[in-house]
């Protein structure tokens, strides 16, 4: 039985007393006592607050990892669609694009656009390429063609490896050449450019005047060929109808202005006629990394929660049993003096200072491992102080919610009785 400050000696007529000191004290006093008992009581607050911090950190983390790994190139592209009018000309008497013969220079008249062009995918059905005029065109299978003006090859952003790129003389002269991607070359055996190099398409030939190793924009080049537009034209007509062989617009913008370059693009291209063009622009980060905050919040939290619960019963179950064991030290405490609230505050204390030590160890524990993760992602710890400085408060509540019938039990016990059964 732990010591009672009740049992000083009082004068005559005093009424019992126990301070905030002394109440303390005596909180402290009974879990020290039982320190394994303790430790288990705490367990469940412990992983409710440690599980409750590390969520929101980590949700937080993640969170400002969208922000800062959002494809930067995604949020600078804008891609304008082509939809032609269905006037019913035949397909030669119809234009080749609803974009003007000037789109490139329009698109990139807009503040904010560093490059901008046509392009679509040439015929994508039955094409044979191949490094000769009479091969079976095997070597070539699942290779496609792109038509694209100046503006789009420098908006697609092709990375060299070898030769020169395709520029606005190749297109005004509209020659037979080709632009291959490292793919497309090593298919179709290209391994130098200074013998220039022809490969064929429908049996046509198209001298190879560079080889890319990459692009910025449009991926689907990565395995194929890009030839100028104007000879696309004349050897392959105007684009298709469908969404896979359409005429498309690729805008590049400068970081930010992706918004306001969409707002104003359809109505540069084509002010007669705007609605014939669809605008794409670049996704939000900002509700992309709202959206996936919030799901990630709501489902870890209702797990910290379960784990609160948990714990909650944990404390209140032990504080229960404690009580029924300590009758006897209830009993003595009364008949020196103690009043119920005396007692009632003593277990509620102690329940309350379990909580908070719970809350304490599960508040540094969920910081570890928001630093622990961030550190091996190599992320930047993000800590919201708002929900990391409450959490040792919120193992408080949990604890002193627990502990109100545990404590309301032991006020109520009899000291006769208790004093008998011991």
């Amino acid at each position: 039985m732990g010591r009672s400050v009740l049992a000083r000696s009082e004068p005559p007529g005093a009424s019992a007393r126990l301070g905030p000191v002394d109440l303390v004290a005596e909180a402290l006093a009974g879990v020290i006592q039982r320190p394994g008992r303790s430790v288990l009581t705490m367990l469940g607050t412990v992983l409710g607050i440690g599980a409750f911090v590390a969520v929101l950190g980590l949700t937080a983390t993640a969170a400002g990892q969208i922000g800062r790994q959002f494809d930067l190139t995604k949020a600078t592209t804008v891609t304008v669609t082509d939809h032609p009018a269905q006037d019913g000309l035949a397909p030669g008497a119809r234009p080749p694009t609803s974009f003007p013969a000037d789109a490139d220079a329009r698109a990139g008249a807009i503040d904010g656009v560093s490059s901008a062009g046509v392009w679509w995918r040439v015929a994508a059905d039955g094409l044979r390429i191949s490094s000769s005029p009479t091969a079976d065109g095997t070597a070539g299978q699942g290779l496609s063609v792109f038509a694209a003006t100046p503006g789009a090859v420098a908006a697609i952003g092709p990375t060299l490896a070898s030769g020169v790129t395709l520029d606005r003389y190749v297109e005004q002269a509209r020659l037979p050449v080709v632009l291959l991607s490292e793919a497309a070359a090593g298919r179709l055996g290209v391994t130098r450019l200074d013998a220039q190099p022809a490969v064929f398409i429908d049996g046509l030939p198209y001298t190879v005047v560079g080889v890319y190793r990459d692009v910025q924009r449009l991926p689907d080049t990565l395995l194929g060929l890009i030839i100028p537009s104007t000879t696309a034209l004349d050897r392959f007509g105007n684009p298709g109808l469908g969404d896979e062989q359409a005429a498309h617009l690729l805008a590049a913008t400068r970081t930010g202005a992706a918004p306001v370059v969409a707002a104003q693009l359809a109505v540069a291209l084509r002010p007669d006629a705007a609605e014939r063009l669809t605008v794409t622009p670049p996704p939000d980060p900002h509700s992309l990394r709202d959206h996936v905050t919030s799901d990630l919040t709501g489902l870890f939290l209702a797990l910290a929660a379960i784990c609160l619960v948990v714990g909650a019963v944990g404390i209140a179950n032990t504080t229960l049993v404690a009580v029924l064991e300590r009758t006897e030290e209830i009993g003595l405490r009364r008949s020196l003096g103690a009043r119920t609230h005396h007692i009632a505050a003593q277990f509620l204390t102690e329940s309350t200072a379990l909580g908070t030590l719970g809350g304490l160890i599960g508040t540094g524990l969920g910081v570890l491992v928001v630093v622990a993760v961030a550190a091996v992602r190599e992320w930047t710890a993000v800590l919201q102080p708002l929900a990391t400085l409450p959490a040792p408060l919120i193992g408080s509540l949990v604890g002193l919610l627990a502990g109100l019938y545990p404590a309301v039990r032991a006020a109520r016990t009899d000291p006769l009785q208790a004093l008998r059964s011991g």
